[in-house]
C-alpha cells in the first residue's frame, strides 16, 4: 500500500461511496476553513484589510508555480479552465490542431476563435491523442496543438514529452484538469498549462491557473486582457496601458481574494502529500475497482495502459442509465453517461467502496441470474421461490373469490413484469408492467412490505391492495406477490395511497411522462432548462428509467437530445 500523509487523509471525509472527482472534488477542511476565516476578515474590514487579502492570489501563484517548476512571472490565476483555454485561442493565429473527441471546454474557444477569424482549426479523429497520430496530421500551417493530459472518457493519459518531441517548435496547450496534482507528468513541456481547482485539487469552484512558457509570451498576443494585465495597473492616467510581458498580461479583473485563499490551501495540501503519494494511492484504488468489475463480466472500457484515475465500465445486459441508478441507490456517486458509467476515485477514497461497488452491482445482477417465464414457457429454469408461486396464483384467487385479484411480479424483469395473475380486478395480463407506485419503491430500493392500503382501480373503483417483496436466501428481493380486493367507497384500510394500473409498457411510460409535466405547472413549449430538469427529477425518483428506452421517449416529449437527458441525470445523481 501506497505510504500517504496521514494529515492529508485527515483532510476530507467524504462518503466512501463518493467515486466522482473527474467531475467535483469535494474541498478539504483546509480549503474550508481557510474560505471561512477570510470570509470573515472581510465582515471586519479595517485600513490594511483588502490589501492583506489581496496577498493570497500571489500565495495560490507562488504554489501552482511550484508545482509545475515555474515562476510566478510565468503563471497567472484563473477563475476556471475555459478561461485560459479562450485565452488561449483568442491570443493564437495560424492553424490550430485539435481533437475533435476532446471535452467541450477544449473545443469552444479554438471554435469560436475560428469564427472570429483569429484561428484556422484542424480536427483530429476521435482516438487516443498520441504522438504518431499528431505527428501525421500536422501540416506546414499548423502553429499550435491542443490537447488534454488526461482524457475525460477514457482516462487516457496523454505522452506529453512525446507529444512535445512531435510538436517541435510549435506551442503546445494542455489542458491539465482532469490531471494535475494527481499524476506526474512534466509538465514544463507544455508552452499552456491550464487546470481548473473544483476537481483532482479539491479547491472547489471558482479556482485555477495557467502557466505559460517563454515561447508562449513572446507568440501569444494577449488580447483578452484587462486593466489588472496592464503594465502599471495601479496608474489611472486615463490611458489604455499595453499588456504586461509576464503572464499577468492574461488577467482580465481582481479574482476573489477568498477563492484565491483557498486554492492556495489545496495546492499546499497537495505539495505537503506529495503527487506520487496521491498518484499511487489513486492507483491502488483504480486497481481495485478495476479487480471488481472484472469478477462480475464487466467491462472496462477505459484505458488500461498509461490511465490516470478515470475508470469507466459497461456491464453486459444492463445499460448504463439502469447500472447508475443502482449505483446511486446503494449511496455511490459515479458519471453516467449514454455508452458507460465512469468511476473516479481520490487518494481519500476508503478501502471499503470496492465492497460497496461489489455489493450494489450484485443486488443489480442477482436477480438476472433467474428468469421467471409464464406457466406456459413451464420447464424453463427459474428461480425457485418464484417458481413455487406461479401455479399458486389461481389457488389463491379461487380461494379469495370474486372481486379479488392475485398477481405475481418479476423483478428482473422491469417493468413488464408480471409473470402471473388470476382475476380481472385491474384488467392486466402476463407481460404486463408494475404499477407506478411498484415501480417507485424498485427505484428508491424501498422494497418494504405494504399491506391493506387503499387505492382505486383503473376503473375508478376502490380497492384495497396489498405488495409482499420475494426474497432470496441473501435477502435480495426477486419478485412481489400482490392482492386487489374490491371494497366499498367507504371500506375500511390503514392507508390511502395513489397508485395507477397500465395496461402496458407504453401506457406506464405515457403516464409517469404526463405526471411529471403536470407537476411542473408550464407547457413543454415554454420550459426553460430548469423545468426540464425538474421534469427529469421527477421520473428518475419515479423509476422511469429503468424503462428500456425511457431516455429517448422522454427526449422527445421535451424536445431535447437523449445527451441532454443524461446530463440532467448526471447532474441530479451528484
Amino acid at each position: 500500500m501506497t505510504r500517504i500523509s496521514p494529515r492529508y487523509l485527515l483532510q476530507f471525509d467524504e462518503p466512501a461511496g463518493y467515486l466522482d472527482f473527474a467531475r467535483f472534488g469535494p474541498p478539504s477542511h483546509a480549503v474550508l476553513d481557510t474560505t471561512a476565516s477570510l470570509l470573515e476578515a472581510t465582515t471586519k474590514a479595517g485600513p490594511s484589510t483588502v490589501d492583506e487579502l489581496m496577498r493570497q492570489e500571489t500565495r495560490a501563484k507562488a504554489a501552482a508555480a511550484r508545482l509545475c517548476g515555474s515562476d510566478t512571472d510565468h503563471t497567472v490565476l484563473l477563475p476556471h479552465t475555459s478561461l485560459g483555454l479562450f485565452q488561449a485561442a483568442f491570443n493564437s493565429t495560424g492553424e490550430v490542431l485539435v481533437s475533435a473527441a476532446e471535452f467541450p471546454a477544449n473545443t469552444y474557444p479554438w471554435a469560436r476563435a475560428e469564427q472570429a477569424g483569429r484561428v484556422h482549426v484542424r480536427r483530429l479523429p476521435s482516438g487516443y491523442v498520441t504522438a504518431s497520430r499528431v505527428a501525421e496530421a500536422l501540416t506546414p500551417e499548423t502553429t499550435v496543438v491542443s490537447v488534454s493530459a488526461v482524457d475525460f472518457r477514457t482516462g487516457y493519459r496523454a505522452d506529453l514529452a512525446a507529444l512535445r518531441e512531435a510538436v517541435g517548435d510549435r506551442l503546445l496547450v494542455v489542458d491539465a484538469i482532469q490531471g494535475f496534482g494527481v499524476v506526474e507528468e512534466p509538465w514544463e513541456v507544455a508552452d499552456v498549462l491550464v487546470a481548473g481547482g473544483q476537481k483532482w485539487l479539491r479547491a472547489g469552484w471558482g479556482t485555477g491557473f495557467a502557466v505559460l512558457s517563454d515561447r508562449a509570451l513572446e507568440r501569444l498576443e494577449p488580447i483578452l486582457s484587462g486593466w489588472t494585465g496592464a503594465r502599471d495597473p495601479g496608474l489611472f492616467d486615463d490611458e489604455i496601458h499595453p499588456a504586461d510581458a509576464t503572464a499577468a498580461g492574461w488577467s482580465i479583473s481582481n479574482l476573489s481574494p477568498v477563492t484565491s485563499g483557498a486554492f492556495a490551501a489545496a495546492l499546499e495540501l497537495v505539495e505537503e502529500a506529495g503527487v506520487a503519494a496521491i498518484a499511487g494511492r489513486i492507483a491502488e484504488r483504480v486497481g481495485a475497482l478495476e479487480e471488481v468489475l472484472l469478477s462480475l463480466g464487466a467491462s472496462i472500457v477505459s484505458a488500461t495502459e498509461r490511465r490516470a484515475g478515470i475508470l469507466a465500465f459497461t456491464l453486459p445486459g444492463h445499460p448504463a442509465e439502469q447500472v447508475g441508478a443502482a449505483l446511486s441507490a446503494a449511496g455511490i456517486a459515479a458519471t453516467v453517461r449514454p455508452e458507460h458509467v465512469r468511476l473516479s476515485p481520490h487518494a481519500s477514497t476508503a478501502v471499503s467502496a470496492a465492497d460497496a461497488l461489489r455489493s450494489a452491482l450484485d443486488d443489480l445482477l442477482r436477480p438476472r441470474r433467474f428468469v421467471v417465464v409464464p406457466p406456459a414457457a413451464a420447464g424453463a429454469a427459474t428461480h425457485a421461490l418464484l417458481t413455487s408461486l406461479i401455479p399458486a396464483v389461481d389457488g389463491l384467487a379461487a380461494m379469495l373469490g370474486p372481486g379479488n385479484e392475485v398477481l405475481l411480479h418479476d423483478l428482473s424483469r422491469l417493468p413488464d413484469s408480471i409473470v402471473a395473475i388470476a382475476g380481472d380486478v385491474t384488467g392486466r395480463t402476463v407481460g404486463g408492467p408494475m404499477t407506478d407506485l411498484l415501480l417507485g419503491l424498485v427505484r428508491r430500493g424501498t422494497t418494504q412490505d405494504l399491506t391493506n392500503y387503499q387505492t382505486h382501480g383503473p376503473d375508478g373503483r376502490p380497492i384495497r391492495s396489498s405488495t409482499l417483496f420475494l426474497r432470496d436466501a441473501d435477502g435480495a428481493a426477486v419478485g412481489c406477490l400482490c392482492v386487489n380486493s374490491e371494497t366499498s367507497a367507504d371500506g375500511a384500510a390503514a392507508l390511502a395511497r395513489a397508485e395507477t394500473f397500465p395496461p402496458d409498457v407504453d401506457s406506464l411510460q405515457r403516464f409517469l411522462v404526463d405526471r411529471a409535466i403536470g407537476k411542473a405547472g408550464i407547457p413543454v413549449e415554454l420550459m426553460k432548462k430548469r423545468h426540464k430538469a425538474a421534469v427529469v427529477r421527477e421520473l428518475d425518483e419515479a423509476g422511469f428509467f429503468l424503462i428500456k428506452d425511457a431516455v429517448d421517449h422522454l427526449a422527445t416529449h421535451l424536445d431535447v437530445t437523449r445527451y441532454t437527458i443524461y446530463n440532467y441525470l448526471n447532474e441530479i445523481r451528484a
